[in-house]
């Protein structure tokens, strides 16, 4: 015979329609409640149907999470899988399911975002991105969808509930270390333009130029689009300057390995003749040879925090956008050194 719902109800010495609640995580029923008719669900063996609930209360109890490209390129990058396992985290705890976007170009993400909003597969949106003129963010304001962002929303972002770093700050703090190294030639290798965590590092990099009365120079700097598919001239116009780098701050420390690489090709050694500072902290990072300089920028904590923010949001239509500073901290390895 199937247990039911009663029969847990009957074992935890609560009602059926506290079992339903707690089933429901709902937040007026008290921890000890929850744990107590969980664990006569366990011991009975009783599995909710999650899916007819769901139509009853028309819930879809799945988050979708959208990347800034396609999942092919998106997990080449160690930052993914490290913010969706804290995504997952909070997730789980609130007995959530994710929905991953698998469009591989700007307008085949909006469809995606638009079908899963509208088919209620998903309850909210999480954007592990946050760029210029995005009509992803755009229909998801518009339209009243519970979403939260990674990263400082372009526009309105008093509206929008987001987690960041504070990237202004981190990249003046990553100059000027090299600067109290006594670097005063300083390149920034940078991301694509149209990123706001590229536009506020390079912001910072500015700032703490002007700060140590260093003139900034437009030729010191490389975005991701002067270096699509020409990576490797790039870095061999930058090192051929009058006055070449003596230090470069990387966007990220994927690009701080391909500098690094680029940089061997052309006998330019790391940290005898140039020193190198990268973004994200990757595991790989530690073990360079020499040890790559980088931000440790509290991945895992960016995706518990944003998936807190979306499900506040799904609980609570009314609840107010929230803001969150994930702390960054620079670590100083063997990949620069004092001029």
């Amino acid at each position: 015979m199937a247990i039911t719902i009663k029969d847990v109800a009957k074992l935890a010495e609560v009602s059926p329609a506290t079992v339903s609640r707690v089933i429901a995580d709902h937040p007026k029923i008290t921890p000890k409640t929850k744990r107590k008719v969980r664990q006569a669900m366990e011991v009975l063996g009783y599995y909710p149907n999650f899916q007819a609930r769901n139509l009853v209360v028309q819930k879809s109890k799945a988050i979708g999470v959208i990347m800034e490209n396609s999942t092919t390129l998106a997990f080449q990058n160690p930052f993914f899988p490290e913010v969706l396992r804290g995504i997952s985290v909070s997730a789980h705890q609130s007995q959530y399911g994710l929905y991953l976007s698998t469009g591989a170009t700007e307008q085949e993400i909006y469809e995606e975002v638009v079908a899963m909003t509208q088919g209620k597969r998903v309850d909210g949106i999480i954007l592990l991105y946050s760029k210029i003129d995005d009509k992803v963010m755009d229909y998801l304001l518009a339209n009243g969808i519970p979403f939260s962002v990674v990263g400082r929303p372009y526009t309105r972002p008093e509206a929008i509930s987001y987690v960041d770093n504070d990237n202004v700050a981190i990249a003046k703090q990553v100059v000027g270390y090299l600067v109290s190294l006594g670097h005063r030639d300083i390149s920034f290798v940078g991301g694509a333009s149209d990123f706001i965590v590229s536009a506020d590092r390079l912001s910072g990099y500015r700032q703490a130029l002007d700060q140590a009365g260093i003139p900034f120079s437009p030729d010191y700097v490389v975005t991701q689009e002067e270096m699509e598919g020409h990576e490797q001239q790039a870095i061999r116009n930058l090192m051929e300057r009058k006055n070449p780098p003596t230090a470069i701050v990387t966007h990220d420390d994927l690009v701080a390995y391909e500098v690094i690489s680029y940089l061997e090709d052309l006998d330019i050694a790391v940290p005898a003749d140039v020193s190198i500072v990268g973004f994200n902290n990757h595991t790989l990072s530690s073990h360079l040879k020499p040890p790559l300089s980088t931000v440790d920028i509290s991945i895992f904590d960016l995706g518990v925090e944003a998936a807190n923010l979306v499900l506040e949001k799904i609980n609570d239509g009314k609840a107010a956008p929230r803001n969150i500073i994930v702390p960054a901290t620079l670590i100083e390895r063997g990949s620069c050194q004092s001029l």
